[in-house]
């Protein structure tokens, strides 16, 4: 990859970035611009997660890390995130408001 980076600054106030995609092994990849990384608080070895949302947009964030303590077990804090992405579009119905 090139590490060309074009960004644009929509009358949103809203940072599109664009790059090309690149061939890495049998996959296919796209670097992060370092402004980008940085924002999303991610270097290497991080995992992302990409989620699609019902619009077809897809959010890229950094994947959750989470070290629970002894008295909570991983499948009642899991139970609880599938619930709060539910209700995803509630709250950014409440957002957009």
């Amino acid at each position: 990859m090139n590490g060309v980076v074009k960004v644009m600054n929509d009358k949103s106030n809203v940072n599109r970035y664009f790059r090309k995609i690149g061939r890495m092994g049998n996959s296919l990849g796209v670097s992060l611009p370092k402004n980008l990384a940085a924002k999303l608080n991610v270097s290497q070895g991080d995992e992302i997660e990409f989620v699609e949302n019902d619009r077809g947009e897809v959010v890229l964030k950094k994947a959750r890390q989470v070290q629970l303590p002894d008295h909570v077990r991983p499948e009642v804090l899991e139970a609880f995130f599938d619930v709060f992405e539910e209700d995803t579009g509630i709250l950014e119905d409440l957002r957009d408001r």
